[in-house]
């Protein structure tokens, strides 16, 4: 992976697994779709019952795909599929929950599978697999981890690699949830509990070393799948796109997973290489949109992408990431909130007019909302009039039977 392009500056178009990874695949934008949640009924979904999957583009196009894991969560393209490996975790280790103050997935600890019986290992083997075979047409590989998404049960070498006297944590301010509107506040409520416990039991540290374990057995697995197409016959015509389907909270805010429209849980990993595009040490600092991979997939395979696929092909950047850019991205979460992030500030808008404002570059921790700060009135009216008004905006959709919050 020595010529690719690194985003720095990647964000999510929701800051959940389902309505990230719909909005990519369908490239119709939360606020379009409703579908701003996990666990509501995609097929309620005027905008989605006529979108076409990238993969069923890829499909249509003579490509082979093949899906393993985790990669849609909720909008159903397997039709399009010449194998699709829906994700199932990985068992809890015996007499799990680990954690004394926990339940469900909130929890972390030495697993008690070989690494070779857990599933993200399976799933890199079915990669893996594909690339040693013999194709007689172009193909698309969708491979889909699991971790390093909560319970954080990694074998127990993942965790020796970060000696806890080693690990840092990320810096917490009290009080930072007094100025934040109620509707913002009640977004962290229920993770601002365990955020306690964990500070009460002293285990800030060991929770950030267990993030660090898990994300360290996904990119193991990972470096496998990107070893085996190195040594493989498409090592020079293959594009890789590596990504995060959002962010995540350690802490932060009194928050801990994602579910905000904070920095941390909207910005995401996004990396791309693409043979005769893509150039050694390449490092992009614009701002952009998960919403953008759909074009930037189509573009890159010579493909037209539908005239409804919302966000913007992204090669320019990839052939020069300090080309000229409109640098600001859109996120949208819970009942029709929404958030907007340029080279400078964050603006977020609730319902009943409760708003934030940041000026992320001197306040990156976003501990200080300004939103009352006539200092700030230009920059607030300017990125207010850039989101889509209430009105303009799908309604949240209904919750499914029996849907999950999350998987």
């Amino acid at each position: 992976m020595d010529t690719k392009t690194v985003f720095e500056r990647a964000y999510t178009a929701a800051p959940v697994c389902s309505p990230s990874r719909t909005a990519l695949l369908s490239g119709v934008r939360p606020w379009q779709s409703g579908v701003y949640d996990n666990g509501v009924d995609i097929r309620q979904s005027a905008a989605l019952k006529t979108a076409k999957a990238l993969p069923a583009l890829l499909k249509e196009s003579g490509y082979g795909v093949w899906s393993y894991g985790k990669i849609s969560h909720g909008w159903d393209f397997r039709e399009a599929c010449d194998a699709f490996v829906p994700h199932k975790r990985d068992p809890a280790p015996p007499g799990a929950p680990l954690l004394p103050f926990t339940r469900g997935e909130q929890d972390w600890g030495p697993t008690h599978l070989p690494e070779e019986k857990m599933n993200g290992t399976f799933l890199a083997n079915a990669a893996i697999a594909q690339l040693q075979k013999k194709h007689d047409r172009p193909f698309f590989i969708a491979c889909g981890l699991f971790l390093p998404h909560m319970p954080w049960y990694v074998p127990q070498k993942y965790f020796d690699m970060f000696p806890l006297d080693e690990v840092s944590t990320p810096p917490l301010q009290k009080g930072d949830l007094d100025d934040v509107p109620p509707l913002g506040q009640a977004i962290t409520r229920g993770k601002s509990k365990f955020v306690e416990q964990v500070m009460q039991h002293g285990l800030h540290k060991e929770g950030v070393r267990a993030y660090l374990a898990a994300t360290a057995y996904a990119d193991a697995q990972m470096g496998r799948v990107l070893d085996a197409l190195e040594k493989s016959a498409y090592r020079d015509n293959t594009i890789v796109m590596l990504m995060s389907d959002h962010g995540f909270h350690l802490g932060e805010k009194h928050h801990w997973q994602k579910s905000t429209l904070w920095e941390e849980a909207t910005h995401c990993l996004l990396m791309f290489r693409a043979p005769g595009t893509t150039k050694p040490g390449g490092k992009c600092e614009r701002f952009v949109s998960l919403q953008d991979v759909y074009r930037t997939l189509a573009e890159l395979c010579g493909l037209m992408a539908p005239d409804y696929v919302e966000g913007r092909s992204l090669v320019p950047l990839l052939k020069q990431p300090d080309a000229a850019w409109e640098s600001t991205a859109i996120t949208a979460y819970g009942d029709s909130y929404i958030t907007i992030r340029n080279e400078r500030f964050r603006y977020i808008r609730y319902r009943e007019g409760q708003e934030e404002f940041y000026d992320s570059t001197k306040d990156p921790h976003e501990w200080t909302n300004q939103i009352k700060n006539p200092e700030f009135a230009s920059a607030i009216a300017g990125l207010r009039a850039m989101v889509p008004p209430l009105s303009e905006m799908a309604p949240a959709l209904k919750r499914a039977r029996g849907g999950k919050d999350d998987e």
